[in-house]
Formats: structure tokens, C-alpha cells, sequence
């Protein structure tokens, strides 16, 4: 999808993102380093370089980290060119507060102005801000790449061939279902062709996730049984858009189709510290098809696209149920306000 809008030019961190801020505490380690390498006369001297720096570097470095996950909410509602500038500002601030703190204790251990401090902060943080955008922009791609994958390994040819089938058989004897199911069937892939690089609120998931069970229930009928568990579910939370109907599709191919009286399949999604966590159970097959080890790696890897560290799937079984798990940050719509 191709944004016009001046903000899209540049990708901001998102400051309360633990793997993005272990990423950018390395990557400053690693700028740190080549200065090292830069100044020492001879390759022994490098490590005293780096670890004299180091106390010059880390201390404002955590503390610039530190204010900007504070004001992380704030600067997730502003342009990303604003709270670039932001971001540098509170680099070139905490780096002289820094300093002068040991202008007071160690005035012996300082050298340079205070300027210079501060333009050196400045440049390091706006590296790095360039940094983290070449990488956002180079990464990119493959959102829709990953898309695409996932949407080969779900969007099987026989479920629609089957739920077209299922239609027909419908239309003289029960219209009305036959018409529900077509309603289904057609939003359903609506979302599906879409462009869903954005997150989506947990109803629409649930809805879609519900459209795509009863058409799969007009064919299976009574063999598939589903268990729905999602009181402490909040409706408002963000999810990768499409993320929860190829789960069922995996439990309904692997847990459902192979066994001749069918199964059951539970669905378990709540809220727990801060963290949204899904869960989704089917029996075990009878027999091993393929696919399902693909289909779980594409939803990986939009869960790192989104949320890079913070999110996690997983996968065991116990009492004869293959369990998938997926455990993201808790973000919610935000709110609207009036003009």
C-alpha cells in the first residue's frame, strides 16, 4: 500500500518495544566501537578506547531510552518527523546532564565543551533513527511477501470449491442459509485480498474467524464442534489482521478433515498482564498432512513484522490436542477525540 502522506517518509521506533530497544542499545555499542577503532593507535589499544567511552555513552544512552519509553505513548500519536526531533533532543540533553554531573565529581576526567557533547549525542541518535528507517524500509517488502506466502497456505483451493458445493446444495431446499453462507463467503474473501499491513480490532477477527467456521460447518455439520472462550476477551484489542482465521483453518485441515467422526476444536482468547494471548486446540489427526509447519511459519513471521521481539508462537500437545498459542503485546483502537 502506498502512502502519500508526508509522515510516511520516515519510520519512528517504537520506544516501549524491548527487542527495538535491545536493538538500538547494540547498535550504539557497535557505533561506540568503530569510534574506538578509529581513534586507537594500535589494535591493544581498542578495548581501553571502548570501555573508557562506554562510561561517557552508556549512562545517557539508558537514560535517553528511559524518557523516551516514558513519553512512548505521546510520540506513537505524533508525526514521526516530530518525535525524531524529539528523540534527538532528549539524546543531546541527557548526554550534557551527563556531563556536567561529571564536571562536579570528576573535572579532571572531562574534556571538551559542552557543545561538543551535545553534537556528538545529536549525530549518534540521528544515526541511529536513520538506521532503524533503512532497516524499517528494507523490511518492508516483506510484509506483503509474508502475506502473500500465508495467504497461499490458507486460502486452499478445495475450501472454496467446497463451500461453493455446499451453496448449491443449499439453494433449492434452504435459500436463506444458501444466501448467509454466499454473505460469508464473499466478506470473508473481501479482507482476504485486501491490503492488511495495518492491525485489526480482536472483533473483526472474531467475526471474520466465526464467517469462515460456519461455512465450514454447512459441510462438515455435527463432525466439527467448536468451543468458544473469550469472556476476558477484549474486542478492542490490535492483532495482526487475519491471523486467527488460518489457525482455524490449520485446526479444521489437520484436527478436523483427517478424522472420521470429526472433533472438537476450543479457541481460548483473554487479556493476562499487559499481553493478548490466544489459544487454539484441535485434535490430533489420524493421519500427518502436510503444510501445517508452513502455515505457522508465515504467522511467525508477521508477528515479528509487528511486534518483533514481544510476540511469540508456540505449539505442544497434550491430551490427544494439538495446541497453538500466540502471545502479542495488548494494544487496543485508540480513542477518538473531537475536534
Amino acid at each position: 500500500m502506498t502512502k502519500t502522506t508526508e509522515d510516511s517518509r520516515f519510520s519512528l521506533p517504537d520506544f516501549r518495544n524491548l527487542g527495538i530497544l535491545l536493538r538500538l542499545i547494540l547498535a550504539a555499542q557497535a557505533l561506540g566501537l568503530v569510534a574506538a577503532l578509529l581513534a586507537a593507535t594500535s589494535p591493544a589499544d581498542t578495548l581501553g578506547i571502548f570501555l573508557g567511552d562506554a562510561a561517557y555513552l552508556q549512562p545517557p544512552l539508558l537514560l535517553t531510552l528511559l524518557l523516551l519509553f516514558l513519553i512512548g505513548p505521546w510520540l506513537a500519536r505524533s508525526p514521526s518527523q516530530q518525535g525524531g526531533v524529539v528523540a534527538v533532543l532528549a539524546a543531546g540533553t541527557s548526554a550534557v546532564l551527563w556531563r556536567l554531573i561529571l564536571e562536579i565529581n570528576y573535572p579532571d576526567a572531562v574534556a571538551g565543551s559542552l557543545a561538543r557533547t551535545a553534537l556528538l549525542a545529536a549525530l549518534m541518535a540521528v544515526a541511529l533513527l536513520v538506521w532503524h528507517d533503512w532497516r524499517a524500509r528494507r523490511l518492508s517488502p516483506a510484509l506483503p511477501e509474508a502475506r502473500l506466502q500465508a495467504l497461499q497456505a490458507r486460502i486452499r483451493p478445495h475450501f472454496l470449491f467446497n463451500s461453493l458445493n455446499s451453496v448449491l446444495s443449499l439453494i433449492r431446499s434452504e435459500p436463506a442459509r444458501a444466501e448467509a453462507a454466499l454473505e460469508n463467503l464473499a466478506d470473508l474473501y473481501r479482507v482476504l485480498m485486501a491490503d492488511n499491513h495495518e492491525l485489526s480490532p480482536l472483533s473483526r477477527e472474531m467475526e471474520l474467524a466465526r464467517a469462515y467456521l460456519d461455512l465450514e460447518s454447512m459441510r462438515l455439520d455435527k463432525r466439527l464442534q467448536v468451543d468458544w472462550r473469550t469472556d476476558n476477551a477484549p474486542p478492542g484489542a490490535l492483532l495482526p489482521s487475519l491471523l486467527l482465521q488460518p489457525l482455524l483453518e490449520n485446526a479444521v485441515y489437520h484436527g478436523i478433515e483427517p478424522n472420521p467422526q470429526g472433533g472438537r476444536i476450543g479457541i481460548d482468547i483473554f487479556a493476562r498482564d499487559h499481553q493478548l494471548h490466544v489459544v487454539v486446540r484441535n485434535p490430533l489427526g489420524s493421519a500427518v498432512r502436510p503444510g501445517n509447519s508452513m502455515a505457522l511459519s508465515n504467522i511467525r513471521e508477521r508477528l515479528r513484522l509487528h511486534f518483533d521481539a514481544e510476540a511469540r508462537l508456540s505449539t505442544h500437545e497434550a491430551g490427544g490436542e494439538f495446541h497453538v498459542q500466540v502471545v502479542m503485546p495488548l494494544k487496543t483502537v485508540p480513542a477518538r477525540h473531537g475536534h
